[in-house]
């Protein structure tokens, strides 16, 4: 036991990807868990005497056109953009993986209903899908979550089913059905376990994907409300005063890069952990 313990830990030392991809995450997880610590003023708060101040050591990022402190609206922000993405994923995770095991193993009807639905949505960009679901619900947070999760959950019950058709029919799936196994159990026991890793290297990947979505959809005004400080509502609010203080885009735009790498590299980590294959597109 020891032995496999050290061959994995010195396996997970050998992946520079997934080091850097954990540390960026780990950042942006203390920033959000320690956001009261680490902001050095109210967020909301307004200070017109103080308005578009460049970086001092008062305001480490500036302030912005209603004189609120940059950098407590980015520390605050990443809970509301990374918290949002987060939520996002994990219900479409819960709705789409289940479809999908199901589908994938009891075939027949069921598996042609779902596919009929989800061809019909795949027939449409997803983002192009969400912006119009969101616009239709109307401008706020929960109405572009609401549209994200109606786009995402078909990727993982696809890429799910597709692992399922492949798996069902290996021997130890078939010994199962021979031992008179019920379904929910051969999905729970043998199946789930096999499809996990591809799940957490798709939601890894899958979070930088729909925090981009998020920031999108609030830049261009169908997400995040003023006051609320979202990140891509900030970049929105500070595109009127670029060429005054540039850098009320530039911090909003760095946490939202760094945040989107970071996610993506610990994907690319876990994929090269877990040994799935290269080839597998994740949608």
């Amino acid at each position: 036991m020891e032995v496999v313990l050290t061959k994995r830990t010195s396996r997970l030392f050998r992946n520079p990807t997934l080091i850097i991809g954990l540390f960026l995450c780990m950042i942006i997880a203390i920033i959000i868990f320690a956001g009261s610590l680490i902001s050095t003023h109210d967020p909301f708060e307004i200070d017109m005497g103080n308005r578009l101040q460049a970086s001092s050591s008062t305001h480490w990022f500036g302030t912005d056109q209603l004189g609120r402190d940059v950098f407590s609206r980015i520390v605050y922000g990443a809970k509301i953009t990374v918290g949002l993405g987060l939520f996002a994923i994990i219900l479409s995770v819960l709705i789409g993986v289940p479809i999908g095991l199901v589908s994938g193993y009891v075939g027949g009807k069921i598996d042609a209903i779902f596919m009929r639905i989800i061809d019909g949505i795949l027939s449409f960009p997803d983002v192009i899908l969400a912006i119009a679901i969101a616009g239709i619900l109307g401008p706020s947070l929960t109405n572009i979550i609401i549209a994200i999760i109606l786009v995402r959950w078909i990727v993982y019950a696809r890429v799910v089913r597709g692992l399922v058709l492949a798996e069902k029919e290996k021997e130890y799936v078939l010994v199962s059905k021979v031992s008179y196994s019920s379904t929910f159990k051969t999905i729970r026991m043998h199946l789930l376990p096999q499809v996990m890793p591809d799940i957490i290297v798709m939601a890894a990947i899958d979070v930088g994907k729909v925090i981009l979505l998020i920031s999108a959809l609030s830049y261009i005004g169908l997400g995040a409300q003023p006051p609320i400080p979202e990140w891509g509502a900030m970049l929105n609010e500070g595109r009127a005063y670029f060429q005054v203080i540039p850098s009320l885009m530039i911090y909003p735009g760095l946490a939202i890069m760094l945040t989107v790498l970071g996610c993506n590299l610990l994907g690319d980590g876990l994929k090269n952990h877990f040994d799935i294959r290269k080839g597998r597109e994740y949608m």
